[in-house]
């Protein structure tokens, strides 16, 4: 998926805390006399251009909603992920609060009394469709606040034309193995393993690697623990890799799009991925669907039986006090007919158990889907997006210089940022 999913998404905390407890917004949303209710809708846009954005999916929805409900009019804006945050950002600062926001995490608005809870905005009957895990990690303080609009979890691509040719019978299952494989596909002239810890999305590649060595962004007791043994070992053996060569030149600095890219183009070996992939790889042309697979993604004893999830959550907010006419909305927008629409456009996958259930009958979603149940997700606390940006900018530095000092970094400002 593109962020946070997108796997990138949202708002500074400090950004929040300047607009905490203030009143309704100026002008995002409206109301007349005669009933008639306007809604403003503000999303992150998954297209790759103007014939697929994402404006086109919610205008259609708005206009269907129109005709069924024709005293609410919704009025949709969508942004390219990547300026996603920062547009995101500024109107919120700037109080030009949207009635309904889909592309960041719940708890931040949550804790600065901008949103309405989940109850208040959906109707138990759709609520309940959900997939648990990912709804549940939209609370703050024990109360649903983000509903999860589309998710992904994470698998290995591998070529296997590459392993044919380095002599590669199987994916690896182990770290071990995955050194040894990228060895032999680096000496056949192609790139053997490919780590993206540039800025776009170092958060992800990372998280699977601390998974893999038995470590992640928190501890058991669900305290960050960003800096442990386990994850700076995993950091060390990330940097063993591109010291060697197995790697594409300059992981720190490259962004995931590049890897997916090379990868689309038939010279990476193996590298970590969601569905999102697919259609990169039909774009390109070059590999056919028997080229390649996917398997379960190698940690240092075994392959992970917990992978990462990811999910885009949609925020309801309460500033202009237009409940009835959202939980509307919202209701018509989780049907499943448009969470599947919307996961085939874009080779993302669904947030509703029953459209999970359509899209399992696919051959090339079903290994993604069944991730979901023991998936690791990001970290739920309000101070996450100010942790993940660090991350974004500076994980990278661990590859060529010491991971325990970047990581302890990284600990201190998730530590002491009210996490």
């Amino acid at each position: 998926m593109k962020s946070r999913l997108m796997a990138a998404a949202a708002i500074g905390a400090a950004a929040l805390a300047a607009v905490a407890g203030c009143g309704s917004s100026s002008g995002s949303s409206s109301a007349s006399s005669n009933g008639k209710v306007t809604l403003t809708f503000f999303g992150a846009d998954y297209g790759t251009g103007p014939s697929n954005s994402t404006t086109k999916y919610w205008d259609a929805i708005a206009t269907a909603f129109h005709q069924a409900h024709p005293n609410i009019t919704v009025n949709v804006q969508t942004v390219n992920w990547t300026d996603f945050p920062t547009k995101s950002a500024t109107l919120i600062q700037n109080k030009q609060y949207p009635d309904v926001m889909e592309g960041n995490p719940a708890p931040p608005y949550a804790q600065s009394g901008l949103i309405y809870p989940v109850s208040d905005v959906l109707s138990s009957s759709v609520a309940s469709n959900l997939i648990p895990k990912f709804l549940k990690d939209g609370q703050y303080q024990g109360v649903n606040y983000g509903i999860p609009f589309t998710t992904s979890t994470r698998a290995m691509y591998y070529n296997k034309k590459i392993f044919t040719a380095a002599g590669i019978s199987a994916p690896p299952k182990t770290w071990a193995e995955l050194q040894t494989d990228a060895a032999k596909i680096k000496a056949k002239g192609d790139i053997g393993y490919g780590m993206p810890l540039g800025s776009e999305e170092a958060q992800a590649e990372a998280l699977l690697w601390f998974l893999g060595a038995g470590g992640g962004y928190l501890s058991g007791s669900g305290a960050y623990a960003i800096n442990s043994a386990q994850n700076v070992h995993a950091l060390e053996f990330m940097s063993q890799l591109a010291k060697a060569g197995d790697t594409q030149p300059s992981p720190g600095s490259t962004d995931r799009k590049d890897v997916w890219a090379s990868f689309s183009q038939g010279r990476v070996g193996m590298m970590l991925g969601s569905p999102a992939v697919i259609p990169i790889i039909q774009a390109a042309g070059q590999l056919s669907s028997s080229d390649y697979a996917t398997a379960a993604v190698p940690g240092q004893a075994g392959p992970l039986t917990s992978t990462l999830g990811v999910h885009d959550d949609v925020v309801a907010f309460n500033t202009a006090g237009h409940q009835a006419a959202i939980r509307k909305f919202l209701d018509f927008v989780y049907q499943d007919r448009y969470q599947l629409q919307f996961d085939k456009e874009y080779d993302l996958l669904p947030a509703t158990t029953s459209a999970a259930q359509v899209m399992g009958k696919d051959p090339e979603f079903s290994a993604f889907l069944t991730n979901i149940p023991n998936s690791v997700n990001y970290p739920g606390k309000t101070n996450w997006t100010t942790v993940e940006n660090q991350i974004k900018t500076t994980l990278g530095q661990a590859i060529t210089g010491s991971p325990a000092k970047v990581l302890g970094t990284l600990q201190q400002t998730a530590t002491s940022s009210g996490g």
